[in-house]
């Protein structure tokens, strides 16, 4: 294909002295795709891997096959609880590409291999015999005694899918509640994929959420690392429950017109040579790159090797595996930036050279398209995220047009935005300018993913938006009839955060369970450091549930900024159109999609008869105000008042005049 016909270059000019290199980046990602489809048909077979390496069931020749890539070991012996691990009863055989195969007849091996049977694998190596987990087990379980993981035959019974008709609409604006189904229970300890479907999707639904964003999925020996150690990629947790329950978690909310994307970590795994598929053949270099390369120095984990054959089929066959068999919608891919640079995203890339030319990971890249092709192949209408700092270019621009193939990246800046905002500057001192360019910073045909906080803030270390601004105070002053000065602050400018991040930048939106009413205290899981407590693991329901307290005044205004957000098409709109920036007074006034959005963010400045500029005559009504009384604000408007548009002599703008409350939002559709 010739360059001129790549579509990234035609859309963005600023990329055309490093056409050579966007289109290198499209040939490389062509030849491997083409030589996959020589050797394997297509790209959907090849991704099949997951029906072939591991343990399946041959309905043909009625019996197990288990078979695993394992090229520098010297014997592989098949073991578990079916033959007492006997470690050598039963040898594997090698064939040319160093993939490894037994048959286990079921009429020998019916009433001791079966679903349930504990498994691993002997491998002998350079590093002697060790028993190890399959690496494309499908379900991995500890022992409560020596907390040791085994692998588990898993048969599928057939889980019922004939009534999930589900199928995410294309374009469909996202509103993705980030869950951790562990965490999401209130009781002190790790909560289940049957209390999950029982207990937090009928919130989710009542908050109006149309998306969940899994994460901890995958097998993961530490729970603390919040799933993203992953040990066991085709595993889910055992932790939570079985996969059939896993499965009607998603169907449920299907049901419920909910789609489920998975929090997917193909950036790094867990170094474990017990629990993982580290050195699994005895070498370093397995799916790994050898030595220091194949290690991350942040995250003490190990890196894929994404030019090797093996490692495609694995991470591919991984990411349809759990669209096919888990009917999710789509992944949130953790870590790419991390995945597309050797410097792992912590070099500035100050030029646009740099994107192309300092330290890239090719082979990584490669595979993200690969990715995004096949994903996007299987479920045209799929998500694809990409958690990314980089701004690689054509990150969320269809392959076949010079992109990675990514529908949305995160827009990461914005929660460290309003994190450093609050912790380093007073009030009185927000640059009012300065907020409203970092939420318009991202390119138009970069579609973003706008959040003002997610895990990342409510962990150790950190504070949530609720907790930085009113912190200690939770604990004290947050029944309803218990006027705080400092609560009433933080109370005002969490609404108005909140809806400043939805209305202004992006086009789609996420928030991590609980914040939207609020949450105190961080997230820390059970640790020598605690005690092992599940004190801090855990989402308190009852302080939303509570009528006497103020949680439920930030639960309703979310409630009420989702629908309004949802029901005017905010999302899938071009930028904010701004009317007014007012320094003095700290008010930002925007128009988006035919509403006005007028933010206050003055400590006390309350103007009666504050004018600005609106695009349409008419008369306006407020839809939406964060001092109502019903979201415990100080009911200072009177959000039944009808507001007309008026003109100036010798002016053809047309202008409207409202009370503009301090730390206040207010949001104002033309009604005629």
């Amino acid at each position: 294909m010739d360059y001129k016909k790549l579509k990234l270059i035609k859309d963005d000019p600023w990329l055309e002295p490093s056409e050579q290199d966007v289109l290198d980046r499209f040939n490389r990602y062509r030849e491997r795709l083409k030589t996959i489809e020589s050797d394997f048909e297509s790209l959907e077979k090849f991704a099949n891997g997951y029906n072939y390496f591991g343990i399946n069931y041959d309905e043909k020749q009625k019996g197990w096959f288990y078979r695993e890539w394992a090229p520098a070991a010297n014997a592989l012996y098949l073991s578990g609880d079916f033959n007492e691990w006997n470690p050598e009863e039963f040898p594997m055989k090698k064939n040319e590409f160093g993939i490894w195969e037994i048959f286990l007849e079921e009429k020998k091996f019916k009433k001791s291999f079966k679903k349930g049977t504990k498994v691993k694998v002997v491998v002998d190596s350079m590093m002697g015999r060790q028993f190890r987990i399959p690496a494309y087990i499908r379900r991995a379980v500890q022992d409560e005694d020596t907390k040791n993981f085994s692998g588990q035959v898993w048969i599928d019974d057939r889980f019922d899918w004939s009534d999930d008709k589900f199928k995410l609409k294309k374009n469909q604006e996202l509103f993705i509640y980030e869950s951790h189904v562990g965490m999401a229970q209130e009781k002190e300890g790790i909560g289940t994929y049957n209390e999950f479907t029982d207990n937090i999707l009928p919130r989710i639904k009542k908050a109006g959420y149309n998306t969940i964003q899994l994460m901890a999925i995958q097998e993961h020996p530490y729970y603390g690392s919040f799933g993203y150690h992953v040990s066991s990629f085709f595993a889910p947790s055992s932790r939570f429950g079985t996969p059939e329950e896993l499965k009607n978690l998603i169907k449920t909310a299907h049901q419920m017109g909910i789609a489920v994307i998975l929090d997917v970590v193909h950036s790094h795994t867990v170094k474990n040579t017990v629990e993982g598929i580290n050195q699994l053949d005895g070498s370093d270099s397995l799916y790994f790159h050898p030595g220091s390369r194949g290690e991350h120095p942040q995250w003490d984990s190990k890196l894929f090797d994404y030019g090797k054959t093996e490692v495609l089929r694995f991470l591919l066959s991984n990411l349809k595996y759990w669209l096919e068999e888990f009917h999710f919608d789509g992944f949130r891919f953790d870590g790419v930036g991390s995945m597309m640079y050797y410097h792992h995203g912590n070099e500035p890339i100050d030029s646009r050279e740099k994107y192309f030319r300092q330290g890239v990971e090719w082979d990584a890249i490669t595979y993200l398209q690969l990715a995004n092709h096949l994903i996007h192949t299987l479920k045209p209408n799929a998500v694809s995220i990409a958690e990314d700092v980089t701004g690689m270019p054509g990150l969320t621009f269809p392959v076949e047009d010079g992109g990675l193939g990514f529908d949305y990246r995160l827009g990461m800046g914005i929660p460290d935005f309003w994190i450093k905002l609050l912790k380093e500057y007073r009030d009185e001192d927000w640059d009012i300018h300065f907020i409203w360019r970092v939420l318009n910073d991202r390119l138009p045909h970069v579609k973003t993913v706008a959040y003002a906080e997610s895990h990342d803030q409510a962990l150790v270390g950190d504070k949530t938006l609720a907790f930085w601004l009113m912190d200690k105070e939770m604990y004290w002053h947050m029944q309803k009839d218990d006027p705080d000065m400092v609560i009433d602050r933080g109370l005002a400018l969490h609404k108005m955060i909140r809806l400043f991040t939805i209305s202004l930048g992006g086009n789609a939106w996420m928030n991590f369970m609980g914040n939207e009413f609020g949450h105190p205290e961080w997230i820390d899981f059970p640790r020598e450091g605690n005690n092992w407590s599940y004190k801090y693991c855990r989402r308190q329901w009852s302080l939303v549930d509570n009528p006497l307290l103020k949680y439920q005044y930030l639960a309703a205004f979310d409630r009420e900024m989702v629908k309004v957000i949802k029901k005017h098409k905010i999302m899938s709109s071009l930028y904010g159109n701004q009317l007014n920036m007012d320094e003095w007074n700290k008010t930002i006034i925007f128009e988006r999609n035919h509403l006005v959005f007028v933010f206050n963010f003055h400590i006390n400045h309350s103007i009666e008869g504050y004018e600005f500029r609106v695009p349409e005559p008419g008369k306006y009504k407020i839809i939406l105000n964060s001092d109502s009384a019903k979201f415990g604000g100080h009911n200072r408007i009177d959000d039944s008042i009808d507001y007309f548009t008026y003109q100036k002599e010798n002016d053809p703008s047309h202008y409207l005049k409202i009370y503009n409350t301090n730390r206040t939002a207010l949001v104002l559709e033309k009604k005629i």
